[in-house]
């Protein structure tokens, strides 16, 4: 069972729903008259942006980009790799990049800098967990739903090696299940 890989529920699914209402409530209000385009950064953020999108009441066009900078590991390795890029023309258009999760920032600063270059009116970050204690790169998010000590999360999109994204609830995974 899925749940026995974990340790304890940090964030509940009942947290979860009402703070992406609220988050959602906050960017309809900022983005009135906008061109919003929502980017949710594969895989890990799929959930989140999927239960975003439909807490914001405006028009809105979304697309997706997936990178890797992780591996099979628990740690960024620092090498960003593009694996899908984004369809989507971003001239004049006010991105809102979505994030499952913000720890060194390293990923997502080197989005944001790749990204701006394209013309967008304007750039900014809505990510599901924020994780200021392993921040490396000179980044803060634009919205954060809920900020988390430096433990390894899993569960509403966030894996380890591919598991427990489907879990409805942010749970602390066991350590004997990535120590091995």
């Amino acid at each position: 069972m899925l749940k026995d890989a974990i340790e304890k529920v940090l964030v509940s699914e009942e947290e979860l729903k009402a703070k992406v209402q609220e988050l959602g409530s906050q960017i309809t209000r900022d983005y009135q008259g906008k061109d919003l385009l929502m980017v949710s950064v594969l895989k890990g953020s799929v959930i989140f942006m999927a239960d975003l999108m439909r807490a914001i009441d405006l028009p809105c066009t979304i697309d997706f980009m997936c990178v890797s900078s992780y591996g099979s590991g628990t740690k960024s390795s620092g090498v960003v790799k593009i694996i899908k890029d984004l369809d989507l023309d971003l001239h004049g258009k006010d991105l809102l990049i979505v994030e499952d999760i913000l720890d060194s920032g390293k990923t997502l600063h080197y989005i944001t800098r790749m990204l701006a270059d394209r013309g967008t009116a304007s750039i900014r970050i809505a990510t599901l967990l924020d994780k200021p204690e392993r921040r490396t790169a000179p980044l803060t998010p634009d919205y954060s739903c809920f900020t988390i000590p430096d433990e390894f999360v899993v569960g509403y999109g966030l894996d380890y090696d591919e598991r427990y994204r489907n879990l409805p609830y942010i749970g602390v995974l066991k350590r004997e299940v990535y120590e091995k």
